[in-house]
C-alpha cells in the first residue's frame, strides 16, 4: 500500500505486449519534495512507465498509484496537480507563447498573474510575444515546461526533459526542476543523461530491458560498485599516478604530503555510466 509519504507508489508493475516484454516487475516509491530519476537507454521501458502512471495505458500486471489515486482510475482531474513533459507535448504553433500560457491558466483555473512569472522563471519573458511555431528548439522545451508547472502541480513528469538542447539552457532548466523540488513537487525524471542523473536526483534506478538492475542515491550506487579502491595523484612536477590502495600507497602519500609535493587526490570511484556497463553490459545510447 502507498504510505502517507509517498507521491508515487509502484509495486511489481509489468507490461506485456504482443511479441515483447517491456516493463518485469518493477517497484518503487517516490516521495514529496524527491527527484527520481529513471535511467536507461532508449527501448529500456522508461516511456512505457511514464504512459502508465499518467493512466494512459494499463499494465499487465502489479499495481501502481499516484497521489493516492489507481492508475487504472486516473481521469483529468487528476491533471490539475499533475505536470507533464514528453517528446509528444504540442503546443499552439499560431499563437503567441503568451496566449499558450493563458489557455491553461483557464483549463487549470490558475490566476493570469503567474504567466509573467513562470516565463521569467523559463527565460522567456522578453518572448512572450513571439509566435511558438517561430521558437528554436529550446525555447518551445522551456515553453512546454513553463505549461507543464504554471499550476504547482505536486507531481511532475519528465521524460527526457533536456534532449538535444544547449548546455546553458539545460542548466536553466535543472535550476527551474530544483526550486520545483525544494517547493515540494515530486519529480519523475526519465533520462539516459548519467551526468544529468547526478546532477539533479535524490535517487534513481537504472532500467534495462524492462527490469530494475541498480537501485538508491546516485553516490550510493556509485560507492556499491566501487570494489577496486584507487586514487588519482597529481604532484608540484607534473608528475600524474592512479595507485591502489595499499600500505605502499598510504606511504607515498604520506611522503607527499609531508614534502609539500601533492597537489591534488581524488578517488576513482566509478561513473553511474561505468556502473551502467558494468550491470548490463550495454552503453546509454
Amino acid at each position: 500500500m502507498m504510505t502517507q509519504l509517498d507521491t508515487i507508489s509502484v509495486k511489481h508493475l509489468s507490461k506485456q505486449f504482443k511479441n515483447q516484454t517491456a516493463l518485469k516487475d518493477i517497484s518503487f516509491n517516490i516521495q514529496p519534495g524527491e527527484i527520481f530519476g529513471f535511467l536507461g537507454p532508449s527501448g529500456a521501458g522508461k516511456t512505457t512507465t511514464i504512459k502508465i502512471l499518467t493512466g494512459q495505458m494499463h499494465p499487465s500486471d502489479g499495481v501502481a498509484s499516484v497521489l493516492g489515486v489507481p492508475t487504472e482510475k486516473i481521469n483529468e482531474h487528476i491533471y490539475e496537480q499533475v505536470g507533464i513533459v514528453t517528446h509528444n507535448s504540442g503546443l499552439y504553433d499560431k499563437l503567441s507563447v503568451y496566449k499558450n500560457l493563458e489557455i491553461f491558466t483557464k483549463i487549470l483555473n490558475v490566476k493570469k498573474s503567474k504567466i509573467e512569472e513562470i516565463l521569467k522563471r523559463v527565460g522567456l519573458f522578453k518572448d512572450r510575444k513571439k509566435i511558438a511555431g517561430k521558437l528554436s528548439q529550446g525555447m518551445r522545451q522551456r515553453l512546454i515546461l513553463a505549461r507543464a508547472v504554471i499550476h504547482n502541480p505536486k507531481v511532475l513528469f519528465l521524460d527526457e526533459p533536456t534532449s538535444g538542447l544547449d548546455p546553458s539552457t539545460q542548466v536553466e532548466i535543472h535550476r527551474l526542476i530544483k526550486s520545483l523540488r525544494d517547493n515540494g513537487t515530486a519529480v519523475f525524471l526519465t533520462t539516459h543523461n548519467m551526468e544529468e542523473a547526478e546532477k539533479l536526483c535524490d535517487h534513481l534506478a537504472l532500467l534495462n530491458n524492462g527490469k530494475i538492475v541498480e537501485a538508491g542515491t546516485p553516490r550510493e550506487i556509485r560507492l556499491n560498485h566501487n570494489k577496486k579502491k584507487r586514487y588519482k595523484i597529481l604532484l608540484k612536477d607534473g608528475k600524474e599516478f592512479i595507485l591502489s590502495q595499499s600500505e605502499e600507497t598510504t606511504q607515498k602519500i604520506n611522503w607527499w604530503m609531508t614534502d609539500n609535493e601533492l597537489v591534488t587526490i581524488h578517488s576513482c570511484e566509478p561513473t553511474l555510466e561505468t556502473v551502467f556497463l558494468e550491470v548490463t553490459g550495454r552503453k546509454l545510447i
